[in-house]
């Protein structure tokens, strides 16, 4: 098995104005995230539109990514889906086409407990054993709360080979890295905080998986580097800018959610002339007008130089599409 470790950031998927996969713009954002210094990328995650996209946009995804990245760093490859023969399915696609590690989150829509959770993991091993399984810990979206013991477990016995906690539990998660690493660390643990990663590396987590990232990577990454050297000023130091260019969510009125952010990470792609568009997939409309200039004037804040207007960024998407 690989040992994963550092910052793995969950790629953002940039649209054409008509709603298409924009290769080009994946490209540019992809190579700069690699050249920043990225440990490797998570492909069809949350803020990568995995549900919203069919099976024939997931494999273009997928595709697109492998080609981009041409083996220069680990591409986890996300399958997340309501049940598990669905989530067996994109594994098996995920393991042709090239991908270092699989993730799912626990069976959604159809809710069980436990023992169904448990088994769903178990499954999803037995069925594509080659790739290292992390278990994608995001109650918000799939309305269970992955329990400690069940991940120490399945990282025990080799069904799991990780946790990528989007929990927004830091007390938890911070139990889980005592718990694992008192087991010897059979888990590589990552968290997906855009804000306590430093909290996060403190406590001994093995990386991070910031959607932030997208739009500004090196920050991590130099995070990254000073908790691996104990340097923990420069680490808070690097936190706080970044904790202040996370406002880009906060500052959009009238939009919630996967709009607020998502759309927020992509206007700042856009306007920093990573992105062609802000387009969002259906039926999530791209921020426009007032909320792309609040984003821009944060931007401007933290010391990111602008490539476009606002008005040049609302005028690029489609915004009926």
């Amino acid at each position: 098995m690989t040992t994963f470790q550092g910052v793995i950031p969950p790629v953002v998927t940039p649209l054409t104005a008509e709603g298409e996969l924009d290769k080009a713009s994946y490209q540019r954002s992809i190579d700069r995230m690699i050249d920043a210094g990225v440990d490797g990328l998570f492909i069809l995650g949350s803020s990568s539109e995995v549900v919203f996209s069919t099976d024939t946009r997931r494999k273009e995804i997928v595709e697109a990514a492998m080609q981009a990245v041409a083996g220069r760093v680990p591409v986890f490859v996300g399958c997340i889906d309501t049940e598990t023969n669905r989530v067996i399915e994109h594994a098996k696609v995920a393991q042709e086409l090239g991908a270092a590690a699989l993730v799912a989150t626990a069976p959604f829509y159809a809710l069980g407990g436990v023992a169904e959770i448990e088994r769903h993991f178990r499954l999803i091993h037995e069925a594509v054993p080659q790739l290292p399984l992390f278990a994608y810990d995001i109650p918000v979206c799939v309305h269970v709360k992955l329990p400690n013991d069940l991940l120490l477990r399945l990282g025990q016995e080799g069904v799991l080979a990780g946790v990528k906690d989007s929990s927004n539990d830091d007390v938890s998660f911070r139990f889980l890295i005592d718990a694992n690493n008192k087991a010897g660390h059979p888990l590589t643990l990552l968290t997906g905080q855009e804000v306590v990663v430093d909290g996060a590396y403190m406590a001994g987590a093995d990386g991070s998986v910031p959607g932030l990232a997208n739009v500004e990577p090196t920050g991590y990454v130099r995070m990254w580097k000073a908790a691996q050297a104990g340097d923990w000023a420069t680490v808070k130091a690097e936190q706080d800018t970044l904790a202040d260019l996370m406002r880009i969510v906060l500052v959009t009125r009238g939009v919630q959610g996967f709009g607020a952010g998502v759309g927020a990470f992509k206007t700042a792609l856009a306007l920093l002339g990573v992105f062609d568009t802000n387009q969002m997939p259906n039926p999530v409309r791209p921020l426009q007008g007032e909320n792309v200039e609040a984003i821009a004037e944060v931007l401007r804040e933290v010391g990111l130089p602008l490539a476009r207007s606002a008005e040049e960024v609302s005028a690029a998407t489609n915004w009926e599409k």
